[in-house]
């Protein structure tokens, strides 16, 4: 979609030169700046305080060795996303005020950053020579967050040269020293960075994330022409190898909290690549590019709760300058809307805007535009993604009031997978009702072989059966098949065997579900199977947020006050005869699964003991019950 359309020998022709590429306006350019809605540079001035007053964080080679000692990443993250975050809200908190009263800590973050032996983080250093242990100085490699090092800076610089110059003119060129030693360089080289696509690998979010990064460092400190081509010509033969294969209905098998930085990447790149055109390098009229920004809207399901299958939270709320300007850009009014929505959720007209600065900037010279705008959540009434195979559906459009559910068939070797090939989720009024737990905060066993030993990675702990002891087995070629999707204005479902999904111990020839919205009325869950074997026991699994209650052949589903005070659904579920409930507590101790649904989740176990060969049984989920 690129590199055919824009080869590299056009390029030299169709990109401005970088002291004509304007973006943005810089520090210096005061009009623009003291332009914005009083509350935000008010809020942005404000966090440039508190940054002052926050000493900058030390970041001990001891820490960065937990990833090898321990498997805790989330230390030396978390001091570094502090020094990062405090940088960012320094050279904004400077662009609005415009009095140098930021200038000296924006130059002390500079140049800590500068000294940083390693740019990236310690669970992405394995890919050095030297592997897993200490960054080597020696090799420098290109991960994500090198990358959005690299573009915090040369967002600094671009912005606020003049006034870094005028504390010592070896802090731009520190800048431009390090980005070129640390990425242009490397990036320019190597074509062995597994993100970029050419070593055979197949790439997911990471593609868009690192290319938009280095692509801005590119564009905005590369001082030689014929380099600067190079990086724009090889980045996108790089985002190709996203493009191409990417379904084309836009469907992201990594989930929305992922497509922030899968299409909502992919759009930045875009984005950097129209603006140093003039216009000239422009895909937003290609079908695909088009689908992919719009699949955040479709898996919308209320408010912050989003369809969140792998490695995805349960709730997220989407860049609202990214989701805002795809919209405008794509021709998208649902996105538009939605951009706007996450902007009121997030409140900046007066916390001010947060994320990277290649993030805030482009968003804060469109608040005019914005604020024109009624937010808006789309929520369609159907969504099917036919490559992913998921399926999402509601009583009615537009709105969250009654039934949502969502299911999926696809493979157990996705990008970011759970074993989870069949797994549903029910919603009942915007509230959860059964659920997908999302996954626990990273560390050194989650991208690893020890993956599947994780709870949240497991078949048994989704809304799933596990046969005679037996759950699903990682690997794409443990599949849904037979998969049938249908829609009309009575009923939504999906019908898929997930019988290839278990590993031949399971002794299974066919689990074939069907998923079904009766719209205004419940959702029917039918499983029917055979085995070459029976098992001592069939046991399915339903995991809720919400309290229990078990009667004769039926459960009932309770509210309960979740992680940030909303409240789960109430519900009830009809069970077919013979199935025996069991509940468990599933107590939380990760804090970001705790944010979502409070300190516990609830495992409803059904069983059949000594089941036939072949059966069948009928769950069928309804809003209310006392």
């Amino acid at each position: 979609m690129l590199a055919d359309r824009y080869p590299s020998a056009s390029l030299p022709a169709l990109l401005l030169d970088r002291t004509d590429w304007h973006p943005f306006p810089r520090a210096a350019e005061r009009a623009a700046w003291e332009a914005l809605p009083d509350s935000v540079r008010q809020a942005h001035v404000q966090r440039g305080e508190r940054a002052l007053a926050e000493p900058w964080e030390v970041l001990p080679a001891t820490v960065f060795l937990d990833f090898v000692r321990t498997g805790d990443r989330a230390r030396y993250e978390r001091l570094r996303d502090v020094r990062r975050g405090k940088l960012a809200d320094l050279v904004i908190a400077e662009c609005v005020e415009g009095r140098g009263r930021f200038v000296d800590a924006i130059v002390d973050g500079v140049w800590l950053t500068c000294e940083e032996t390693y740019w990236g983080l310690p669970a992405h250093v394995g890919v050095q020579r030297a592997g897993a242990g200490l960054p080597d100085v020696t090799e420098p490699t290109v991960d994500l967050f090198a990358g959005e090092t690299v573009s915090l800076l040369a967002w600094t610089l671009y912005l606020l040269e003049p006034q870094l110059a005028a504390v010592s003119p070896l802090v731009p060129a520190r800048i431009v020293l390090e980005a070129q030693r640390r990425v242009l360089e490397p990036c320019l080289a190597r074509d062995d960075f597994w993100w970029m696509g050419f070593a055979g690998r197949r790439v997911n979010n990471w593609n868009p994330w690192c290319n938009s990064n280095w692509l801005a460092a590119a564009l905005l400190l590369e001082t030689d022409p014929a380099r600067r081509a190079a990086a724009v010509a090889k980045s996108m033969r790089s985002l190709d190898c996203f493009i191409e294969p990417y379904p084309r209905d836009g469907g992201c098998d990594e989930g929305p909290g992922y497509w922030g930085r899968a299409g909502a990447s992919l759009f930045e790149c875009l984005e950097l690549l129209h603006s140093a055109s003039n216009g000239a390098i422009d895909v937003y009229g290609e079908p695909l590019i088009q689908a992919m920004g719009s699949y955040i809207c479709r898996v919308q399901i209320a408010g912050r709760y989003f369809v969140n299958f792998a490695d995805a939270p349960a709730m997220t709320v989407p860049a609202p300058g990214v989701a805002f300007r795809y919209g405008q850009r794509s021709g998208d009014p649902d996105l538009v809307a939605l951009g706007a929505w996450a902007a009121r959720e997030l409140d900046i007209w007066s916390r001010g805007v947060g994320d990277s600065i290649q993030r805030r900037l482009p968003l804060l010279f469109a608040l005019d535009e914005l604020a024109a705008v009624t937010p808006a959540e789309p929520l369609p009434r159907d969504a099917w993604f036919g490559q992913i195979q998921v399926m999402v559906a509601r009583d009615r459009a537009g709105s969250s009031a009654g039934l949502c559910v969502a299911a999926k068939g696809g493979h157990n070797g996705e990008s970011h997978n759970h074993n989870d090939v069949g797994n549903f989720v029910v919603y009942v009024d915007g509230a959860p009702a059964l659920v997908d737990a999302g996954v626990e905060r990273y560390t050194a066993k989650t991208f690893s072989g020890r993956r599947y030993e994780i709870w949240t990675m497991q078949s048994a702990y989704h809304n799933l059966p596990t046969i005679g002891g037996v759950q699903q087995a990682p690997g794409e070629q443990y599949a849904a098949r037979a998969v049938e999707y249908r829609s009309d204005d009575g009923e939504a479902s999906l019908q898929l065997d997930l019988g290839g999904a278990y590993p031949e111990a399971a002794h299974l020839d066919a689990w074939v579900r069907r998923v079904t919205l009766r719209r205004g009325a419940a959702v029917e869950i039918t499983d029917r199977f055979v085995l070459r074997q029976a098992p001592p026991e069939l046991a399915l699994a339903l995991l809720t947020p919400s309290e229990v209650e078990v009667e004769p052949n039926r459960v009932r589903l309770l509210p309960r006050p979740l992680g940030d005070g909303r409240l789960s659904a109430r519900a009830t579920m009809e069970l077919p005869p013979g199935l025996v409930p069991r509940v468990e507590t599933i107590e939380l101790t990760d804090a970001g699964l705790a944010r979502v649904w409070g300190q516990r989740l609830f495992r409803i176990w059904l069983i059949w003991t000594a089941p036939p060969l072949a059966g069948e049984w009928k769950l069928r989920i309804a809003p209310g019950g006392r």
